[in-house]
């Protein structure tokens, strides 16, 4: 989606604004012991408290039930899709629990994602969260108006895997959105190594552009594994894994961070 008008700009900001306004409550609220369901209840709660709603419960794809959860809450190896029923054990001390919210408010979509260490992190999570936070800072410098897409990837995947030593998963990337959650262009973190893996590289970022951008990021492979009747996707190995996200508007003088506020969100809570 294109947008231009000064009143779907403020519109898409505010969407963005209350996906922000939502992470910061979390990092007052997460602490070890509570359970995926009661986090999941927490965000329900909180969007209605700001007038929203969850753009992801009863979101459905091909081939899958619809969503279950107003968050995806992916826990330790699970990279992104995470559901509330996934696991009734409460999280605990160490665990790293990476949490999208997608909204709806007054018809547009807000759609951002943090990973947040649960009371501490070990010196590999810590490097990982880290990792994954400036590739997000970097990548967002390229998405200059008629630069294309693929400039984004190149960096991206320069300072993950080759400065910093972990994975980009593949096949996972950002993409379009505005009064809908996913729309074209796709947003490869990837370079692509042959001809259609990634149709929409050479494609120029535009004035007016809503993107959202995503490293999704793992110690150990860039491979995953799921359950084709369930939603959650999983590092193949077992290892930790990262998401970050952010919203994008692109401007003549380069680009707006709609969610601005994210970078300010702590790695540890509780």
């Amino acid at each position: 989606m294109v947008i231009t008008a000064r009143h779907d700009i403020q519109g898409a900001r505010a969407a963005a604004q209350c996906v922000v306004q939502t992470h910061h409550r979390l990092v007052e609220y997460l602490r070890a012991g509570q359970t995926l369901a009661e986090i999941d209840q927490f965000v329900a709660e909180t969007l209605a408290d700001i007038d929203c709603r969850s753009a992801f419960l009863r979101y459905r794809m091909k081939g899958q039930p619809p969503f279950p959860s107003h968050a995806c809450l992916s826990l330790n190896d699970c990279v992104v899709h995470g559901t509330h029923n996934m696991t009734s054990e409460p999280i605990k001390p160490g665990d790293l629990l990476s949490i999208d919210i997608g909204v709806i408010h007054d018809g547009w979509i807000g759609d951002a994602a943090w990973t947040y260490a649960i009371q501490e992190a070990s010196e590999g999570a810590q490097r990982l969260m880290a990792c994954g936070r400036q590739a997000l800072q970097r990548g967002i410098k390229t998405m200059q108006a008629g630069r294309p897409l693929i400039d984004w990837a190149k960096v991206v995947q320069q300072y993950v895997e080759s400065e910093c030593g972990f994975h980009l998963i593949r096949g996972l990337g950002g993409h379009g959105y505005g009064r809908k959650l996913h729309g074209a262009p796709f947003v490869s973190n990837l370079v692509p190594t042959h001809p259609g893996e990634w149709p929409d590289a050479w494609l120029t970022f535009k004035v007016g552009m809503l993107l959202a951008v995503e490293p999704m990021l793992a110690i150990g492979t860039r491979e995953v594994t799921s359950d084709d009747k369930r939603w959650p996707i999983s590092t193949a190995d077992g290892s930790l894994s990262a998401h970050y996200e952010a919203g994008i508007l692109i401007t003549e003088s380069g680009q707006c961070d709609l969610t601005e506020g994210m970078q300010q969100l702590p790695d540890i809570v509780g």
